[in-house]
């Protein structure tokens, strides 16, 4: 069943890019990636993997929080080694998996509470990342008013959406209710820190203007690639910046070459986890 799945993935991303790259000019997108600023590009990648240490702080808050007593320089080998394996190793287990695994393996304690752990963290990143995106759609983007029964559902949802939130882990998870805001803020800083590396993105690609599609795009991106139906959100991404681009009339490429420079910084972090041990 898990091979279905992987085989099936793959067939999908592969699909999501052919789409893709036969309706974008190659040559056009070669020119975007000669022209790259290279010191923007270093700034981008920086910001990016700033947001990861924070990302591991906020995870490591979770297992102390259930009694896996790890240091932080650990909590982020472990945090680089799930990346990689996510992106680089996609099969059954993938990088959460990998963290569970050797969590049970060190410590005594239950899988349950180290998943229970685990999916509140992605939830904590989950949610601010979709509040953001629903804010920039209403407030700063063309978007906005293309379609009036979107707008309800992006209003309901970026207003309710905390909430939500932390009425589930008041119910469902209240022996995490006292983390939740300190979390919940964490992640909002990890997203934030996201967009400043989207933003020094299109600044190397000498984009100055449209800022705010770019971003509101990125961050719709990045909801979407959260779906297991491609590898690494691969595709789906792409698709999301051609198809949001064409709606308001503007050049595809560019957002195609901004999601594959995301792509490759992504990839290049993701490849510290090959060469960490603990």
């Amino acid at each position: 069943m898990v091979r279905v799945k992987l085989v099936v993935k793959i067939l999908l991303t592969f699909l999501a890019l052919y789409i893709v790259f036969s309706k974008v000019e190659i040559d056009e997108i070669k020119s975007i990636f000669k022209e790259i600023d290279i010191f923007y590009l270093i700034l981008a990648l920086i910001f990016f993997n700033i947001s990861k240490i924070l990302s591991s702080y906020r995870l490591n808050i979770y297992f102390s929080h259930i009694g896996v007593k790890i240091s932080e320089i650990y909590a982020l080998k472990l945090y680089y080694i799930g990346m990689f394996y996510n992106l680089f190793l996609p099969s059954g287990i993938g990088g959460d998996g990998y963290k569970i695994y050797i969590l049970k393996k060190l410590h005594n304690i239950r899988v349950s509470r180290l998943i229970t752990a685990t999916l509140l963290d992605r939830l904590s990143g989950l949610i601010p990342l979709i509040f953001f995106a629903g804010v920039l759609f209403i407030i700063y983007s063309p978007f906005w008013h293309r379609y009036l029964w979107l707008d309800y559902i992006v209003i309901i949802v970026t207003t309710t959406i905390f909430p939500i939130f932390y009425i589930l882990n008041r119910v469902f998870f209240r022996g995490y209710i006292d983390i939740f805001f300190k979390t919940t803020i964490l992640g909002a800083f990890v997203q934030i820190l996201q967009l400043i590396s989207a933003i020094y993105i299109l600044y190397s690609m000498g984009i100055s203007n449209s800022i705010v599609i770019f971003l509101t795009l990125f961050l719709i991106s990045s909801v979407v690639a959260v779906l297991p139906i491609s590898i690494g959100g691969v595709g789906l991404r792409e698709l999301t910046f051609l198809y949001g681009l064409n709606l308001v009339n503007l050049d595809a490429n560019s957002g195609v070459a901004f999601s594959m420079i995301f792509f490759i910084i992504t990839a290049i972090s993701s490849l510290i986890g090959l060469f960490l041990k603990i």
